[in-house]
């Protein structure tokens, strides 16, 4: 009989003998792909467990109500008012969007002089590019009625690179029996190294900007090592694709990122690191470990960059 099941049956018990409230507080482990939580409750850990709609950004370290039973529901999330943690972010988002509208109001023509009060004449029209936006400007005999100042060019939007490629190396050569990069050794036939692989997508990207930040996206899968927290020991590598031999480890290992069975998250990675991915001296990121403590298959790889 499973965790789950044990703790359902006997908290199904103590409220038919009346000993217990329906709803108790617990904490969220983390989340995973699929939007269900990993959460510690009344002294275990619970995985893959349901959430309702109300709660919303799900996020580790969160305290939550959850109904009790056979099979326990987050139903929100206990704290702030999300109205003013959000602001921030909902802010950032707006500016975000606004920077993508299209800043004249009507673009028209004729034959005649336009009717209605406030229009200058223009001898000249020049025009240019700036952030993939156009920049309209014209020149005037007089100034009736002063120009808009010129706004300041925002920094580049970010960018997100996905893999060309990932897989696992065992014994010095490609491991085709790891269906995704995997670190460790849960059966004592050796220890697996996991590798993501973009080519000249990172290096492309970040030509001719300043890299404020990088951060990487996983997701651990299900089925391999313990269900518990692990840590990803993370490498840099210098391959620009898969390597039939070897998959050699650069840099690390930098444990940035934890992660429970099905869990997802995002780590920040070192400035080093990101300087040496930016400039193309450093091709990718490898995970790595010995034995079967830290044994876990990763999938996802996303690299989100931040300029400044």
């Amino acid at each position: 009989m499973g965790i789950r099941d044990q703790l359902g049956k006997d908290l199904s018990a103590l409220d038919v003998m009346g000993g217990g409230l329906q709803t108790v507080s617990a904490e969220v482990i983390d989340v995973t792909e699929s939007g269900t939580v990993n959460i510690h409750m009344m002294g275990a850990d619970l995985y893959d467990v349901a959430c309702t709609d109300a709660y919303r950004n799900r996020a580790a370290g969160d305290i939550v109500a959850v109904r009790r039973g056979t099979v326990p529901v987050v139903l929100w999330r206990l704290g702030d008012d999300p109205a003013e943690v959000e602001q921030a972010s909902i802010e950032q988002t707006a500016q975000q969007a606004a920077r993508d509208v299209q800043v004249v109001r009507a673009a028209t023509y004729g034959t005649g002089a336009p009717a209605g009060s406030g229009w200058q004449a223009a001898s000249a029209v020049y025009v240019r590019k700036v952030d993939d936006r156009m920049e309209v400007y014209f020149q005037v005999a007089s100034v009736a009625d002063p120009s808009p100042g010129t706004p300041a060019v925002p920094s580049p939007k970010p960018v997100t690179v996905s893999p060309t490629d990932s897989g696992t190396w065992r014994s010095g050569r490609p491991d085709e029996y790891a269906s995704a990069p995997t670190q460790g050794d849960w059966t004592g036939r050796g220890n697996r190294r996991g590798g993501w692989f973009y080519g000249s997508a990172i290096q492309n990207a970040c030509a001719g900007k300043t890299v404020a930040s990088m951060k990487v996206a996983f997701t651990r899968k299900t089925g391999s090592g313990v269900n518990a927290k692990r840590p990803l020991h993370l490498y840099l590598h210098n391959h620009s694709s898969p390597p039939s031999g070897q998959l050699n480890l650069g840099d690390g290992p930098e444990d940035l990122l934890r992660l429970s069975v099905g869990a997802k998250g995002t780590a920040t990675l070192p400035k080093s690191w990101a300087s040496a991915l930016a400039s193309g001296s450093a091709k990718g990121l490898a995970i790595y470990a010995s034995g079967r403590t830290d044994y876990m298959a990763v999938t996802g790889g996303k690299i989100t960059i931040v300029f400044s």
